[in-house]
């Protein structure tokens, strides 16, 4: 399969080569056919440019009286056409009326002739190749020659000779075209040929890296996930070769990525499991008992019973909104509406709403602010969100007659950092970077309980407001979470 698409591509390139190779030498030709006429007209006019002047000195145009020896100048005229029959001769008065001619067939279509470049000509001829009006044909430009007449320092007019006839232009063009199309066609015939194949072999050996990475493209298609384009197959494509490289890899990495989804996936579930089976089987314990003892049962125990499977379902309840919180987190449904808002007021609320409870299981609470801290930019609800996830996990693995705090200074770099720590076990340091992963559960039996989405969460959200959290932990010396939020600059 890779030598074909190696093949066709260098058929198609080979062939486009050809073709802009018959186009060039098409352009060559007509090039080369357009500077010889120009070449031709040019010698031709240096050669003969002083035939004007030459039938002035050895010509009496003008007779006494001042009037035009017509006869005369007709038979010198015709003298000259049965030397040269190339040539037309006319004369012209000072402002560039023809007076008198002789061409072939004696046929004319225009009465004056523009005196300008005549003048040029004139002025400048010894530089040469100038055009002029052809009378036998308006529109029409030919190479010339042209000398003033003067009688006793006065201009009487001009000897136009136009150097190349028409009857000259019918049978050279011919020949000329005929004798450029041969020399043109073989030249582009020996020149195709020869870049023809100088052509073929350089596309062979400039596409030899190309067919190289198309093979290992093909090995990798093939499931070969090592196969990568070596340094020595790269050439001028290592651009392209580097490119399939960092492809190849990334392909690498997400295939190793969805494995490790994979069994995160089956870890979930077995996570999910037992911990929704846990708080169901204790509600349906409980229910249970309290059917079969209906009549035996005491109100106090019945009211026990029913506190304890309240106490579940509230668990389960919690659970399955975390689930649902971190679903979307992780889809990236849930987008962050920041604003404006004044950090203190929301630390004064958390701190507020955890007050009683702290009171409940014997632990301190701290809120320490510095003053004059500035309004921050991010999502109220989600920060919000973050605090409280970290204050549940912090009065979750502080012991009675341990402390809380809440922490909340300027960073000095635009930002506001808040510190939530705690008194508790502490985190392992070689946990540490796994306890922001979903589901992880420490080894420390002390903090192993929980199915480990809250940190999870906070993780989260903080990504999507392009922040971190940090961890500032030892054994049996409590545990401080750290993250930084934006100054909002108005």
């Amino acid at each position: 399969m890779a030598s074909t698409l190696s093949n066709k591509l260098y058929w198609k390139i080979s062939l486009i080569f050809l073709l802009l190779l018959f186009l060039l030498g098409m352009a060559y030709v007509l090039i080369t056919s357009y500077s010889a006429n120009l070449y031709f007209q040019e010698a031709n006019q240096k050669l003969h440019g002083e035939l004007a002047k030459y039938t002035v000195d050895h010509t009496k145009t003008f007779r006494e009286d001042g009037s035009v020896d017509t006869v005369a100048i007709q038979d010198i005229m015709h003298s000259m056409m049965i030397i040269n029959p190339s040539v037309e001769v006319y004369l012209l008065d000072p402002k560039g009326e023809i007076i008198t001619y002789v061409a072939p067939y004696k046929k004319i279509k225009m009465e004056r002739v523009d005196l300008k470049p005549v003048n040029d000509f004139i002025v400048k001829k010894e530089e040469a190749f100038i055009l002029g009006d052809d009378p036998r044909n308006p529109g029409g430009q030919k190479v010339f020659s042209a000398a003033p007449i003067t009688v006793n320092d006065e201009l009487k007019g001009y000897y136009y000779i136009i150097l190349a006839s028409e009857d000259q232009d019918t049978v050279t063009s011919g020949l000329f075209s005929s004798y450029i199309l041969r020399v043109g066609a073989n030249l582009f015939l020996v020149t195709l040929i020869g870049a023809l194949i100088i052509g073929l072999l350089s596309v062979w050996f400039l596409t030899r890296n190309l067919r190289g990475i198309i093979q290992t493209v093909q090995r990798f298609k093939e499931g070969d996930m090592t196969a990568r384009v070596l340094e020595k197959d790269r050439g001028d494509l290592s651009v392209l070769a580097d490119t399939y490289n960092e492809m190849a890899d990334r392909i690498v990495e997400n295939i190793d990525d969805l494995k490790a989804v994979e069994n995160l996936r089956r870890e979930l579930i077995a996570n999910v499991s037992h911990d929704l089976r846990t708080p169901l089987a204790i509600m349906q314990g409980y229910a249970e008992t309290m059917l079969m003892k209906e009549e035996t049962i005491k109100p106090e125990e019945r009211k026990r019973y029913l506190e304890i499977i309240l106490n579940s379902s509230e668990k389960l309840s919690k659970l399955v909104a975390q689930l649902f919180e971190y679903s979307k987190l992780e889809a990236k449904q849930i987008q962050p509406h920041k604003e404006p808002f004044f950090i203190t007021e929301l630390a004064q609320d958390v701190y507020s709403k955890y007050q009683i409870l702290a009171e409940e299981k014997g632990i301190q609470m701290d809120l320490n602010m510095s003053r004059g801290l500035p309004m921050v930019f991010a999502d109220i609800g989600l920060v919000e969100r973050v605090m409280q996830n970290l204050m549940d996990n912090a009065l979750k693995f502080t012991p009675r007659d341990g402390k809380v705090s809440i922490n909340l200074l300027e960073d000095g770099k635009n930002q506001v950092k808040i510190k939530i720590s705690d008194t508790g076990p502490g985190i392992p340091k070689e946990e540490q970077s796994y306890i922001f992963e979903r589901y992880h559960k420490s080894t420390n039996a002390a903090t192993n309980t929980g199915a480990g989405l809250g940190l999870a969460i906070v993780k989260k959200i903080l990504e999507i407001h392009n922040s971190t959290i940090e961890i500032q932990s030892k054994p049996n010396q409590g545990a401080s979470f750290l993250f930084n939020l934006p100054v909002y600059q108005a």
